[in-house]
């Protein structure tokens, strides 16, 4: 149980960690190719990294024979690969397309309320979150609206489209929880990989035009990003979820905006405000609060009378 909890907590924050300081590699990689491009590449460098992965894994199993997969988880993999493949697709898109026209911190903030969507989406799927829960993602939202808006907040076309992101990373996590109780963790990444490298391939091909040389010359974000942000931290997130609350696994991988910040700060000496330190505050009050236990509730009846 111990392991569990270690997993359920320290996985997510790990990937969040990752996601927040993988920004100056893909805005490097932004300046030299088009997102489709990007996403193709990245994408493609995370399913080589799983594969190799799932083979060593294979090995190290190989004289266990519950560990091996049957038809029917194949068919599971094959079906949770697709889901979470799409979803990740649209969802990382949508992103890129909404950041041509509103700013970084907006986008990182309306992206985050899917800390918001999935208990929602959850009640729907009768996974009940209890009341400590949703104050802690009522303190999430206040810090990440600390963290993130620095300018007056007004509504643009681009911010409809990190809306749909939005709903998409909540319908990427919803999946995971469904999908990662049936198949492996490192198998299911890998197979969601080679489907968002797929996809993007087509609307690479479709809209863009990609060439080797810019390619080369952004070589090391591009694995960077495809091992770590997308190889590493995507698979921790599967992991994550497994036997585990979605709705408490989402408010640990908010912490990429907190993670973001302070690596801003600390490698690129940025300065940081009061509100900012503030909504670091409330984020991790947020998060703490998330991981009390619920109070018991008090017996009635004949049982505590004599």
């Amino acid at each position: 149980m111990k392991v569990n909890r270690i997993r359920q907590n320290v996985f997510p924050m790990l990937a969040a960690l990752i996601w927040g300081t993988a920004f100056v590699a893909q805005s490097v990689g932004a300046d030299y190719v088009e997102p489709f491009t990007f996403n193709t590449a990245r994408a493609a460098v995370a399913f080589l990294f799983l594969l190799v992965l799932c083979g060593v894994f294979r090995v190290l199993r190989k004289n266990d024979p519950g560990a091996k997969a049957g038809p029917a988880s194949r068919r599971d993999l094959a079906a949770g690969g697709i889901c979470c493949g799409v979803a990740l697709t649209v969802a990382a898109n949508l992103q890129q397309k909404g950041l041509e026209t509103t700013t970084s911190g907006k986008a990182g903030f309306i992206t985050a309320l899917y800390i918001v969507i999935v208990p929602i989406l959850g009640i729907f799927l009768k996974k009940k979150a209890p009341k400590t829960i949703w104050i802690s993602v009522a303190l999430a939202v206040a810090g990440l609206y600390c963290l993130c808006i620095t300018e007056e907040f007004t509504i643009t076309s681009g911010d409809f489209y990190i809306l749909l992101c939005a709903l998409s990373f909540s319908a990427h996590i919803m999946v995971i929880d469904y999908f990662t109780q049936k198949v492996d963790g490192v198998a299911l990444s890998c197979v969601q990989f080679l489907v968002v490298a797929v996809l993007s391939a087509a609307g690479m091909l479709a809209s863009e035009s990609p060439s080797w040389a810019a390619l080369r010359a952004c070589a090391w974000p591009i694995l960077y990003v495809g091992i770590f942000s997308s190889g590493v931290a995507y698979t921790l997130q599967i992991l994550a979820q497994k036997d585990s609350n979605p709705t408490v696994v989402s408010l640990l991988l908010s912490l990429e905006s907190v993670f973001a910040t302070l690596s801003g700060a600390v490698i690129l000496h940025d300065q940081m405000s009061g509100r900012e330190y503030f909504g670091c505050v409330l984020m991790l009050a947020a998060v703490v609060l998330a991981q009390l236990p619920e109070p018991r509730k008090r017996k009635t009846g004949a049982a505590g009378q004599k």
